[in-house]
């Protein structure tokens, strides 16, 4: 383990949880001095989040009609056995009060009159506060947000696609203190960077809960569609009460705003700089490369091979035919001419990819972007209106020479270059930012910009810059580092996502970009490494944890000070773990294991209340066709070969334990499902599905109203609907929202980015949480 910065208030972050107790509480009430001195410990600066409304939904079920609200944040006062002390609650029906409640936010009225209408008050020190706005039951277990699906289409190709609803994301864009709800819209032809083929457009639409449609973006034919390219931030950037949404944007993205009425009020295109508008670009541009295309793409690339920098430094080879490993013919001139260029381009395409790798039909290589203009726009959330636009930070340079994307045995142009993450965090512990991030297998790149309510301002870029390659047609560029020294090893580092998290305790967040840690000013915390064991690829030699797909930033092990990273890893014999479970502050690795394989998946969550700390998991075998790796403790005990889903997690039960989603959709449909790994299945969702293939990811698991459980979110089979689950399950555990959790709250708006990962509060949550330990919120 690499470390490249000394930690600040390290100490003082350990020593908190120790004087915070190290004991849970007892039977006996919570003292005025013990829940004064938490109060003391816990509170935090304030920081800027949004001010919700009571979130009070009603769901009618067997035993009544279920209620439940928000406790807000700057309500909760301090600790006791069960929850948080606070602001206590009157419940009304139809103008009479029902109950008062003091020791949850949900309620059963087990006597429910038809038609009734509901209400409920805070009430402090005796006096009632402003009552919520009036609702009535649901008949079913969800609230229905009906959804207008765009149009097919028709690929340059002839290929007919539709579209289906995918992940989501939420934000207050009227200041009203409800959310409203963005939905991604995925065409079924939407591609992972590595895979060949055209794309219908990706349209990200804003929503109210009762289906009125505010506007549409439609990126346009110049940003392709797939998980890896289409990252959007919704957040409430400038602290002006109204969310924003910041995306990547290229020509020909557009929005269009709609009407109360439904019907489209205006259509505009994003502001092209006008140095690009003078190069000769308009919105009508496509940049997607047809097959032959892409032939004459290589042409020029061959023909420019003389001038370029690392051929004329001497680092790549200093012809193609050297490169390549041609013989047999008479040297051609350099600069090629354009029939030499053809004659290596075809040779390349024809002899040498399919050589390396019988999957290279570069022949058939259509619907990619590698070249044009991208752009970083801000929308104003309620009508889609544009803020600013600026270019996107660290731009493609090449089509993925220099990436890697030709040295491997797959020739994968525009793979490793166009892998995008975007986060949300507060790094200066107040503010959030906007974090965007290109590349992480060898180039890794990430910015990070506030903004102002009229321009975005960047905080600060870090690049590990390129990795020497000696040969960009063959070589290993994913096991170097990069050029730039105070980067160099973030390189091959990144996940297919990041978290933010204030690991080293200064009450600024970090961004835990994967096997490395960026601190709070872009500095690179540190960088994690590990011994490759007896059977890997190269015992005894210290290298790099490397790339993984999932990934967890939480409080897993109450007993010991701060928080942790579990992680799986994927490089196999390469990488000297298949899973690890980390110190956040430090990456120092806790517990872990070699597999020698693709370890894609993880999970953890607090499915064993009788042990201390959330479980953790993956689908780790002990190598090609070995025994599962199996389930453990916080502390890295193994309890056994049988382990829950690793699809996504959900609060979803009345005792702060976790439930999984089951529910993956393939080949074959599966009906999504909440199951609990000693209680079985909790919910069965008919009628809904999951997104994004093998992953079966709902498209949110967010707490987007009723008390602190997380609702569920789903695409109706035929995406006319999201449908918005909410567990009616009585709980007895009183909690602010989750949402006023900082860290919680920007992983709700991370939660869409590539490989969709679970939201986790800065506070150990689970069935044994002491809640003295729970932060209190202040609200900016």
């Amino acid at each position: 383990m690499t470390r490249t910065r000394p930690l600040r208030r390290r100490a003082a972050a350990l020593l908190a949880p120790l004087l915070a107790g190290a004991l849970l509480l007892g039977a006996g009430p919570v003292t005025a001095q013990a829940d004064q001195a938490a109060k003391d410990r816990n509170a935090r600066r304030a920081v800027q989040l949004e001010h919700l409304d009571r979130g009070l939904v009603a769901v009618r079920g067997d035993e009544g009609v279920f209620l439940s609200w928000r406790l807000l944040g700057p309500e909760a006062t301090g600790a006791t056995r069960t929850g948080m002390s606070g602001t206590d609650f009157r419940v009304y029906r139809d103008g009479r009060r029902l109950a008062t409640v003091t020791d949850s936010t949900n309620y059963v009225d087990v006597s429910p009159t038809r038609n009734a209408s509901y209400r409920v008050v805070a009430v402090v020190k005796g006096r009632e506060g402003r009552r919520s706005e009036p609702v009535t039951p649901q008949s079913k277990a969800y609230y229905e947000l009906p959804l207008r699906k765009p149009a097919d289409g028709v690929t340059p190709a002839g290929e007919v696609y539709t579209y289906s609803a995918n992940d989501m994301s939420v934000g207050d864009v009227d200041g009203d203190g409800a959310y409203e709800y963005v939905v991604k819209w995925y065409p079924s032809n939407a591609k992972d960077v590595s895979q060949v083929g055209y794309t219908g457009n990706t349209y990200i639409d804003t929503y109210e809960l009762d289906g009125t449609l505010l506007n549409r973006v439609d990126l346009g034919r110049n940003i392709r569609a797939g998980a890896h390219y289409t990252q959007f931030l919704v957040y409430d950037f400038d602290g002006d009460g109204r969310s924003e949404t910041m995306l990547k944007t290229a020509p020909g993205t557009s929005v269009t705003r709609y009407g109360p009425d439904g019907v489209p009020v205006s259509r505009r295109y994003v502001t092209m700089p006008a140095q690009d508008r003078a190069a000769g670009h308009t919105h009508a541009d496509d940049h997607r490369l047809s097959a032959p295309g892409f032939r004459d793409h290589l042409v020029t690339v061959f023909m420019g091979w003389s001038t370029h920098p690392e051929v004329v430094a001497g680092t790549w080879p200093a012809t193609i035919e050297k490169a390549l490993g041609v013989t047999g013919r008479a040297p051609y001139r350099y600069p090629l001419s354009r029939a030499h260029a053809e004659d290596l381009a075809d040779h390349f395409i024809d002899v040498y990819a399919p050589s390396r790798s019988a999957n290279n039909k570069l022949r058939a290589f259509e619907g990619f972007i590698l070249d044009g203009p991208e752009y970083l726009t801000v929308l104003a959330g309620a009508d889609g209106r544009e803020l600013e636009t600026i270019r996107y930070p660290f731009g493609r340079v090449d089509d993925g020479l220099m990436w890697g994307d030709y040295a491997g045995p797959r020739i994968e142009p525009g793979n490793r270059v166009d892998r995008f993450l975007a986060g949300v965090a507060y790094l200066d512990g107040t503010h959030p930012s906007a974090v965007f991030a290109r590349g992480y297998y060898t180039r890794a790149t990430l910015a990070a910009y506030r903004w102002d309510g009229k321009h975005l301002r960047a905080e600060w870029k870090a690049d590990s810059g390129f990795t020497t390659m000696n040969n960009p047609f063959d070589d290993t560029a994913a096991n170097e580092e990069g050029r730039n020294p105070a980067y160099a090893s973030l390189t091959g580092q990144g996940f297919h996502s990041l978290s933010a998290a204030d690991v080293d305790g200064d009450g600024r967040q970090e961004i835990v970009y994967g096997s490395a840690t960026l601190d709070d000013d872009g500095s690179l915390l540190y960088s994690s490494t590990g011994t490759l064991p007896e059977g890997s690829s190269a015992p005894g030699r210290t290298v790099r944890l490397g790339h993984g797909d999932a990934m967890h930033v939480a409080d897993i092990d109450p007993t010991r000070p701060g928080t942790e990273i579990f992680a799986v890893h994927e490089a196999g014999p390469f990488a000297p773990y298949g899973y690890t479970m980390r110190d956040a502050a430090t990456g120092e690795v806790l517990f872990g294991g070699y597999t020698g394989v693709d370890t894609g998946r993880g999970m953890i969550g607090d499915i064993d209340p009788t042990r201390p700390g959330l479980e953790v998991w993956s689908n780790a075998v002990e190598g090609t066709g070995g025994d599962p790796v199996g389930l453990f403790s916080a502390q890295g005990e193994r309890l056994g070969k049988e382990t829950p889903g690793t699809n996504q997690s959900i609060r979803w039960a009345g005792d702060l334990t976790t439930q999984i989603v089951h529910g993956a959709t393939t080949t074959t449909y599966q009906t999504p499902e909440v199951r609990d790994w000693r209680r079985g299945t909790l919910l069965t969702a008919q009628g809904t599905t999951t997104n994004n293939y093998t992953k079966g990811n709902p498209s949110l698991v967010a707490d987007v109203f009723g008390d602190w459980r997380e609702e569920l979110l789903l695409p109706a089979t035929d995406s006319s609907s999201i449908r918005v689950y909410v567990s009616t399950e009585v709980t007895h555990h009183k909690l602010y929202t989750l949402m006023h959790d900082p860290q919680y709250r920007a992983e709700v708006a991370r939660q869409q980015t590539v490989y969709n990962q679970p939201a986790y509060p800065s506070f150990y949550l689970a069935s044994d949480t002491d809640f003295r330990k729970v932060p209190l919120p202040r609200l900016d």
